[in-house]
């Protein structure tokens, strides 16, 4: 199963995947449909039941079952992402062996983990004996690095599951819970002036600067000091600023935009109220709005469910483990489906330059995957 793995993960992170958002319309690396092409011809030939689901033109999820010998009384989902983010380097694309590492693209995140995942099923496949009434699909989910429209699409059809393992770099610990995830869009306006008599206008920039940088010392500190059993505190990072238009003019608008990782519990709604009181306190004002599409909110998952204790008894933690980091859990989790995460990798290692997963880390993630299913009924 070693050389299984390693070589399907060396094959998918050589079909470019890049998530469309983030290159030219048409480009060729643009996509997710030849990798789920690919892993439909690898589930096929193990014998499991390959369909797709439609999400956007030309981009499908890949649905791989493996059916139980007898009725079906639970269902598994294993749902990694095929996308990508963008590479620096084409080379980025050809995979690389080193000093225990496979290097490129989407090895860590989350090729790692698909390829984990469908070997594991695939070997299950071939065994004599497999699970009598648990039911496991592979869901290979399109757009996770942008806009979850492929799990999104997954929850809103209505598939119910008993458990989705969510592929992301975890370094093959189970993971019940993460934080979410809001883009804040910060305004302040002010009153432009000629520069030359810059007291008969109002800086909104001035007053920018005085709440980013409050909100980067005082409010981050009154963050850090939020509990959770699993999870570090809440953050915000000011991710960008722009206002004014030239030199000699006091500028009458400022615009920042801001990164805020919330806890659960924690909402868009509660996430800006708590800004705008603590810049009250400190006599600042600013309308502030939430600039994703779609929700991102935190994922916490029971650890006392069956399934996760027969997860967590495999993977031989006395605990499971929170990541700062948002993904799918998120949706499948708030659509029904107790969700958890678990994958080969580090999340230090996603979205870098010289991307790496440790080939140990895949390999054992494997191993416990299928030691898994091998215990379910």
């Amino acid at each position: 199963m070693r050389t299984d793995v390693e070589k399907l993960l060396r094959e998918l992170v050589a079909l470019p995947s890049v998530n469309p958002a983030f290159l030219p319309a048409k480009h060729p690396h643009a996509g997710e449909q030849r990798v789920a092409d690919f892993l439909a011809v690898t589930a096929a030939k193990a014998g499991l039941d390959v369909a797709f689901q439609k999400v956007l033109p030309g981009r499908s999820n890949l649905l791989a079952t493996l059916r139980p010998t007898g009725n079906v009384r639970q269902r598994i989902l294993l749902a990694p992402h095929m996308d990508t983010v963008n590479v620096v380097s084409p080379e980025q694309f050809v995979p690389r062996i080193s000093n225990g590492r496979l290097y490129g693209r989407g090895s860590c995140d989350t090729k790692g983990s698909g390829a984990a995942m469908l070997t594991a099923l695939c070997s299950l496949a071939k065994e004599k004996q497999r699970p009598a009434n648990t039911e496991i699909i592979f869901v290979g989910l399109i757009d996770e690095e942008n806009g979850q429209s492929g799990s999104r699409t997954l929850a809103a059809s209505g598939l119910k599951a008993d458990l989705a393992i969510v592929g992301e770099p975890t370094n093959a610990q189970l993971v019940t819970a993460h934080k979410g995830s809001l883009w804040l869009e910060i305004e302040t306006k002010g009153k432009a002036a000629h520069g030359s008599r810059p007291d008969l206008g109002r800086n909104a920039v001035h007053e920018m600067a005085r709440i980013v940088d409050l909100l980067e010392t005082k409010y981050a500190k009154e963050l850090s000091r939020g509990k959770h059993a699993v999870l570090r505190p809440g953050t915000i990072s000011i991710g960008t600023i722009s206002g004014g238009t030239q030199p000699n003019i006091v500028p009458a608008q400022c615009i920042a935009r801001a990164d805020r990782r919330t806890l659960p519990g924690e909402t868009e709604a509660s996430a800006i109220a708590d800004i705008s009181r603590f810049l009250r306190k400190h006599n600042l004002s600013a309308k502030i709005s939430g600039t994703k599409e779609s929700p991102c909110l935190p994922m916490e998952t029971d650890p006392h469910l069956p399934l996760v204790q027969q997860f967590l008894k495999v993977t031989r933690q006395s605990k499971p483990l929170g990541v700062d980091y948002y993904c799918d859990a998120s949706v499948l989790s708030h659509a029904g489906i107790a969700s958890v995460v678990f994958g080969p990798g580090d999340i230090a290692q996603a979205h870098t330059s010289d991307e790496w997963v440790s080939l140990s880390q895949l390999n054992t993630a494997t191993d416990l995957l299928l030691k898994f299913f091998r215990s379910l009924s």
